[in-house]
């Protein structure tokens, strides 16, 4: 909006950089640029004040499909205003030279202009495409075929409009029409779920089966392993028994030979030494044979005498007397 500052009989205007001002006296045209700023007489001039950026307008298009269905698309329509003054010509612009405002409401008529053109050209759009295809067309595509048809219109071009181009975010059937079109993606998304979640099942069964046979299989090995240590040391053992009874063996058999060696020198040592006692005691014998009787007598009475107890008294009587001595001289009475 232009900035307007008054003065007694003259006003100063000051627009901004993207407002075209189209100054009119008496039917002819004085000013007419973007950005302007000049000084005017209030009871004689006309101005009119024309946007010349880029504006978007949001609208919502209705339309009927091939199979009679209703849709409705959101689209948003990017234009600008290419030719001002004959916009200013063919729409009420003019601005109130005490404030500064429109008078009218020029860009209603704009955002109606559009509109209608904008539904007709979506619904030429739609109109050969069933429900479904509607639905699911890309947007994209279908924003730029209506962006297209705009710009080649001649009803915006005759107003001084550029159509820069025009966007569908969505096309949109009945709420149930749309939950039934909906519900076979819905299934089929669910059954790949379900595949999906089926298929990870299966695949942790089949890691669950792979782990308890490797684990069988690791015990198997570890019980055959144990096996063949068993094994080995039952031969161990075996052959350290083998060891130790042949060791004893020897050593018993070294242990009866060394004693039947000590037993057989202690018998010749016995043998000697019974044959020199018999030898000693034939000797003795034989020498005792020459001695009289009276001296053996004697002899033996001494040996006697020393094999005899000690005797602390002895009373000889004179019939113990007469007797002994009766007996060693060999008389008696």
């Amino acid at each position: 909006m232009a900035t307007i500052t008054r003065y007694p009989f003259l006003r100063h205007l000051r627009a901004a950089p993207t407002a075209h001002v189209v100054q009119a006296s008496g039917g002819v045209v004085r000013r007419s640029a973007a950005g302007l700023s000049f000084w005017f007489r209030p009871l004689s001039a006309v101005l009119s004040e024309v946007p010349v950026d880029d504006r978007e307008l949001p609208l919502v298009a209705h339309a009927r499909t091939a199979d009679l269905q209703q849709v409705t698309a959101q689209v948003t329509v990017s234009y600008r205003f290419a030719d001002p003054e004959l916009a200013a010509r063919r729409l009420d612009f003019g601005i109130d030279p005490a404030t500064g405002r429109w008078t009218a409401t020029p860009l209603e008529q704009v955002a109606r202009l559009l509109g209608e053109l904008a539904a007709g050209h979506v619904m030429d759009a739609l109109a050969p495409m069933s429900l479904a295809e509607a639905v699911s067309a890309p947007t994209g595509a279908l924003g730029v075929q209506v962006g297209t048809a705009l710009r080649h219109d001649e009803r915006g071009a005759a107003t001084g409009l550029e159509v820069l181009g025009a966007r569908v975010s969505a096309v949109r059937a009945d709420a149930d029409l749309e939950r039934a079109l909906q519900t076979p993606a819905r299934e089929a998304a669910q059954s790949e779920a379900d595949r999906s979640t089926y298929e990870r099942r299966a695949l942790a069964v089949e890691r669950e089966r792979a782990i308890a046979e490797n684990e069988l299989a690791t015990r198997i090995e570890l019980a055959t392993r144990e096996q063949h240590l068993v094994a080995q040391e039952g031969a161990n053992a075996r052959a350290r028994a083998d060891e130790a009874a042949a060791a004893a063996l020897i050593e018993t058999r070294a242990t009866a030979e060394q004693r039947g060696v000590l037993a057989a020198a202690d018998a010749d040592a016995v043998r000697i030494r019974g044959e020199a006692d018999g030898a000693a005691e034939r000797a003795r014998l034989a020498a005792f044979a020459e001695i009289p009787t009276d001296v053996l007598r004697v002899l033996a009475l001494r040996e006697l005498a020393s094999h005899l107890p000690d005797i602390g008294q002895l009373t000889v009587t004179p019939d113990v007397l007469t007797g002994a001595l009766a007996g060693l001289t060999g008389h008696r009475e």
